[in-house]
């Protein structure tokens, strides 16, 4: 029997370190100091595409796993930390694939300060340092969400109903029945299918601007209350990082966090309590600033030319 050996090799490992090395080399070298937050708290993330991991303790409390450090950064800002980054496992249920496992580990990061085309060419550099090709960054390509959607996939973006979202991706009736009046997810379906697998292949696409219906937690952008200050990095057609300029107003984040409570309702999801905590600490001041998760296995997969997780990990889930 062989079901108890390591899914990759020795070598694999060994680059996973130097990997993380070089993260941990050009985080030092721009002054953003490390941090460690919990992976158990009491509040789980309010996104419905994002399903929390619950742990259930003797003592009958409920907990769950963080699907990312966010929350628990922000407060330290708002406590006055400087810039920041953490390596961590983060946990999220449901997730399973060539791409994907329920346990990876991401880098997040948040800089006082930046803006969006800063905290954009902040992460596009700690990328090609990581991936160890300079040149990446000579060829960075750009590009607005509604643009990207109307060149590649011929839908305007803000005009376009569901049912022609549903036509662009020849959805059958048990997909319309399934999505329904949800132009997020409709939008998520054409970005994934349509227009990512259209970019340049070899290069890095920098997608800004996302709809303000899908600002999570950015702050819309000054210019343009239409859009949110967010962007996803993708090497070809997969994605390695998201990230955004945070939004900094309580109110408009407890009525987000009550508009995800609504959607999971409606779709019969679980529906979590607010995060008290995070409201809390951007009711007593959060700092401008930017922040980005990125995927490690993901960049490792780019790095050792590998299209499977499993390679990069030593033991997929059991």
């Amino acid at each position: 029997m062989t079901a108890w050996r390591p899914s990759s090799q020795p070598d694999a490992a060994r680059r996973r370190a130097e990997l993380l090395e070089r993260a941990r080399t050009y985080f030092a070298g721009q002054d953003v100091l490390a941090v460690d937050t919990p992976a158990l708290g009491r509040f789980a993330g309010s996104d419905p595409n994002i399903e929390s991991l619950p742990v259930h303790s003797v003592s009958g409390a409920g907990f769950f796993l963080h699907t990312s450090p966010e929350s628990c950064m922000k407060r330290l800002l708002a406590a006055g930390y400087p810039d920041i980054y953490s390596i961590c496992h983060v946990y999220r249920d449901g997730e399973t694939g060539i791409r994907h496992l329920p346990e990876f580990t991401m880098i997040e990061w948040y800089r006082l300060g930046f803006d969006l085309a800063a905290i954009i060419s902040d992460a596009t550099t700690c990328i090609a340092k990581c991936l160890e090709m300079p040149a990446l960054l000579d060829q960075v390509v750009t590009m607005e969400y509604s643009d990207a959607f109307l060149t590649y996939a011929s839908v305007d973006v803000a005009g376009a109903r569901s049912e022609e979202l549903a036509e662009c991706v020849e959805a059958d009736d048990e997909l319309r029945e399934r999505i329904g009046d949800d132009r997020d997810t409709w939008l998520d379906l054409i970005l994934a299918t349509i227009v990512a697998p259209r970019f340049a292949p070899s290069c890095l696409t920098v997608l800004q601007h996302y709809p303000a219906s899908k600002a999570a937690l950015a702050r819309l952008c000054p210019d343009d209350n239409g859009v949110a200050d967010r962007f996803e990095i993708f090497f070809g057609a997969m994605e390695l990082a998201n990230g955004y300029v945070e939004l900094r107003d309580a109110e408009e984040q407890r009525h987000r966090f009550e508009q995800d409570q609504e959607i999971r309702r409606a779709a019969g999801q679980s529906v979590h309590a607010l995060d008290l905590l995070l409201l809390q600490a951007l009711e007593s001041g959060l700092p401008d600033c930017a922040g980005v998760a990125m995927g490690v296995e993901r960049l490792q997969m780019l790095h050792d030319r590998t299209d499977d997780i499993k390679d990069v990990v030593t033991f997929p889930p059991e």
